[in-house]
């Protein structure tokens, strides 16, 4: 799952990004507002933890340049406003939940956890595909009910893949979703990746599950 944290204060923003990505999450970052709308309109986000005193644009201008197709992301609120017409100002502005600072981390990850699994998401914490079942939740994957030993980037590589079933993504797609919008992964980490990813489904008992459409790129029918 591909998320935004927009914080303004270099410490938290370490801090969160590492936990984050130690729960799986791809995570991109940014300062203030302005470069917040930046990365909004041009990557996809699952998720868009936000603060809301912002430099150059506060996170209620963020709010208003989300977009309003299907794709938008859910919005976490992170902010030190602790006044109820403070919560109610943002979630009338378009946030879908709202934690005071300072907070537990584990409670940020409950409820990012939370929004995934509201009914008006399409996202499963469960995928299947034939024999293989992965848990996005729990960052568990199976393949004939025997564990996948997958590294980070290959879990998030097959999620993707599982959960857009039929969408053929290039390497280019792949790497922005994966290794991050800031990365500088080359198109050969990415082929290394698939390439490890196909040898231990095949090892499972699942060979051909990810296909290559020369020139175009990955999928999972």
């Amino acid at each position: 799952m591909k998320l935004l944290l927009v914080e303004d204060s270099p410490r938290l923003r370490e801090t969160l990004t590492r936990g984050l990505r130690a729960a799986g999450f791809t995570v991109d970052t940014a300062n203030d507002g302005v470069e917040a709308t930046g990365y909004i309109g041009t990557f996809q986000y699952d998720f868009v933890l936000l603060d809301l005193g912002l430099p150059r644009l506060d996170g209620f201008g963020v709010l208003r340049a989300l977009p309003e197709s299907g794709t938008r992301p859910r919005v976490l609120v992170l902010s030190a406003r602790d006044q109820v017409a403070d919560r109610i100002a943002a979630l009338n502005a378009g946030a879908d939940d709202y934690l005071i600072k300072p907070f537990a981390f584990e409670e940020a990850l409950a409820r990012l956890h939370a929004l995934a699994r509201r009914p008006a998401e399409t996202r499963k914490d469960v995928l299947e595909r034939a024999e293989v079942v992965l848990d996005a939740r729990s960052q568990r994957a199976t393949a004939n009910g025997r564990p996948l030993n997958l590294t980070p980037r290959e879990f998030a590589l097959l999620e993707l893949l599982l959960r857009h079933r039929g969408r053929v993504f290039s390497r280019a797609a792949i790497q922005e979703r994966i290794a991050g919008s800031s990365s500088e992964a080359s198109d050969r980490s990415i082929e290394v990746l698939v390439f490890g990813l196909r040898r231990k489904l095949s090892e499972a008992g699942c060979e051909g599950l990810i296909e290559n459409r020369r020139g175009v790129g990955y999928l999972i029918e």
